[in-house]
């Protein structure tokens, strides 16, 4: 009977231990798994970001769905210009005498494509909608619209995801205090985002560290 009681009571400690273990080591795992997560998916929307930066820069507005957006990156050019000031006489029927007219020039120098300028020879641009580590193959959600601000129509966009399809494999209750996180050094809420549909900000929702880290 004693040793029958020994070993519950051996038992008993390991479990203990191994909780007590879990609990520090947990948080700490789950902390290097979401950095280098949250990494991959903040490089998509920067990558979305550009594209849709791109395309309002051509189109005056934003792409509302990723096949627009990867179409405009695959044929899309950019216009280079330059503006130079130039001057000439003119008769003013007012004074009746030649006067000064200043004006700008713009000259068309070429074109380049969205696709070299932004991606080089890469190719990623065509998943850009994927989310990484996603376990059901989500993709990222993607809107566009034209808002009021001040009286002008302004034109927003805004891409996300949720924290939870992307930590889909990590402890409920750490999952839930990252959904609830407020903080200069934290990506804020349960979502990833960049843009907004309210405001006039192509920002994401995540700190600098992200920002320092190379794509």
């Amino acid at each position: 009977m004693k040793t029958i009681l020994q070993i519950v009571l051996w038992i008993v400690c390991i479990v203990f231990g191994y909780l007590i273990y879990r609990s520090v080591t947990g948080p700490i795992e789950f902390q290097k798994v979401k950095e280098e997560r949250f990494s991959k998916v903040i490089s998509k929307l920067k990558d979305i970001r550009n594209a849709q930066e791109a395309y309002k820069q051509v189109n005056k507005r934003y792409a509302n769905d990723f096949n627009s957006l990867v179409q405009f990156v695959d044929t899309g050019k950019y216009t280079i210009t330059q503006k130079r000031d130039s001057s000439y006489m003119e008769f003013d029927k007012t004074y009746q005498i030649d006067m000064l007219k200043e004006v700008t020039i713009v000259d068309t120098l070429g074109f380049v494509a969205v696709k070299d300028s932004l991606f080089k020879n890469d190719d990623r641009y065509k998943t850009m909608m994927n989310v990484p580590y996603a376990q059901n193959d989500e993709k990222f959600t993607m809107k566009a619209d034209v808002i009021d601000k001040n009286g002008y129509r302004v034109p927003v966009f805004e891409a996300r995801v949720a924290k939870d399809v992307v930590l889909y494999d990590q402890p409920k209750d750490l999952k839930a205090r990252e959904n609830a996180q407020v903080g200069v050094e934290e990506v804020n809420g349960a979502y990833i985002i960049v843009g907004s549909l309210n405001e006039v900000s192509t920002s994401g929702n995540w700190p600098p560290i992200y920002d320092k880290k190379r794509d």
